[in-house]
């Protein structure tokens, strides 16, 4: 899972947010309420093509969450009788199947996506249907114990006079939503994001009652809004890396395609890496790839950051010739240098666990002793560079040759540093013998 960084809200915001203010403004104004059938061609379309879409890409959450949108909306306008609810079965259902909704969006967010399998969503149909029966048993048109259970006032009610939704509705709405917005902060994925932006515009139509063209407005883009997400997270699957989240090989294929000259290509890669996995384990290797890839990402002169495999790495750099890029190479090169890599403890992987693994760490032999660094300093990270300029005579992949042959030159001249094609014994990069020493060690 990827850790916070500056550019979440681009997730939280785009496509979702776009779409989500977009329709809004369309709403808002009535341009669309003049045009029943588009509406109701609209709300058809985007909950067959998002039920479709899940599950063609497996996806059980979203599957789920467009189910559950669906029946919600169906229930209220059930119960009102097809008119805006005021009192009675109408209201409590407002109350009620709200408040399960936005319970049902929490119980998502916090499972990984579970496919199509029976043992998965057997008990989400149970929960499923033990609300239902809820709902079904405090909707009866006679007053029940239940028909005011949702109405509790925690605040003035003049403050809550523009809606119809209760305040526990709000609350619940309101903690489900900012609980999405972190988890997309924290996880990057649009499936956040989507359920984030879809139960807001849940909220807005429930707001109104539930019923009539602005809330089937509102319900048809939550729809949308989650079949979009399936879509996003389809793309970010085939063009972005699992593991560090930049862009991979087939997004770097799709860039090289599209570049005219003047334009310069960098090839990235972590020196000892085989020697991080097999004295520390794969776990704290993967840790060292997606530091690594995070200072990738952040270079500067426009470069973009391309993992192609391993622990290996592309930058290109769009228009720029290569004496343009060497500053930012080096300055990218001496970052993750400098960038402290704390090691959790280096015989985690072969200790017992819980109290056995205290008794047994003074007993164990620490596997990074060899390398000269103990299981709780810092570990130096280094990579080699290689870099070219294209040519007018040769095409990408010619390129990306030369710049490897400059990346195996850096290697083989003492590592952490930096190679330009055609150019030998660059003194300026040559690291001294104690950065060569602790690129050994590391």
């Amino acid at each position: 899972m990827s850790t916070w960084n500056g550019s979440w809200w681009r997730t939280l915001l785009a496509p979702g947010g776009l779409i989500f203010a977009l329709v809004g403004v369309l709403l808002s104004g009535g341009i669309l309420h003049p045009l029943p059938a588009t509406l109701s061609f609209y709300y058809a379309t985007t909950f067959l093509g998002g039920l479709v879409l899940a599950w063609r890409f497996h996806s059980g959450r979203t599957f789920s969450a467009i189910v559950l949108v669906l029946l919600a909306h169906r229930t209220i306008e059930f119960f009102s009788s097809g008119h805006a609810p005021g009192s009675g079965p109408g209201r409590t259902a407002l109350e009620v199947v709200s408040f399960l909704l936005a319970a049902d969006f929490l119980w998502l967010a916090v499972t990984d996506e579970f496919g199509f399998s029976i043992p998965a969503f057997t008990p989400r149909i149970g929960v499923l249907f033990l609300e239902s029966v809820f709902v079904a048993v405090i909707c009866r048109p006679e007053a029940t114990w239940g028909s005011a259970l949702f109405r509790a006032e925690w605040l003035p009610q003049t403050w809550f006079s523009w809606t119809r939704l209760s305040q526990p509705d709000w609350f619940a709405f309101a903690f489900a939503y900012a609980f999405l917005v972190v988890r997309c902060a924290i996880s990057r994925k649009q499936i956040d994001a989507g359920s984030a932006w879809a139960l807001a515009a849940v909220a807005c139509a429930f707001s109104g009652g539930a019923v009539g063209r602005t809330a089937d407005g509102y319900v048809a883009t939550a729809g949308l809004l989650l079949l979009v997400s399936v879509v996003e997270t389809s793309y970010r699957m085939a063009y972005h890396d699992e593991l560090t989240g930049i862009p991979s090989r087939r997004a770097l294929n799709e860039a090289a395609s599209a570049l005219e000259l003047p334009y310069t290509v960098a090839v990235v890669d972590v020196d000892h890496f085989k020697q991080f996995n097999d004295t520390y384990g794969h776990d704290t290797g993967d840790e060292v790839l997606r530091m690594v890839a995070r200072r990738l990402a952040e270079v500067t002169g426009g470069g973009r950051a391309f993992r192609v495999g391993g622990e290996e790495f592309t930058l290109l750099f769009a228009g720029k010739q290569v004496d343009e890029t060497m500053p930012h190479l080096e300055h990218l090169r001496r970052t993750i240098e400098e960038a402290a890599f704390r090691l959790r403890g280096a015989d985690r992987r072969i200790a017992a666990r819980g109290p056995e693994r205290r008794r047994q760490s003074s007993r164990l032999p620490r596997q990074g002793a060899q390398s000269g660094v103990t299981p709780t300093s810092d570990l130096k990270v280094t990579v080699s560079i290689g870099t070219a300029e294209a040519r007018e005579d040769s095409n990408f992949e010619a390129s990306l040759e030369r710049a490897d042959k400059a990346l195996y030159r850096a290697k083989h001249n003492g590592r952490n540093r930096l190679e330009v094609d055609g150019r030998r014994n660059r003194d300026n990069t040559k690291p001294s013998r104690n950065r060569k020493s602790k690129s050994k060690t590391a």
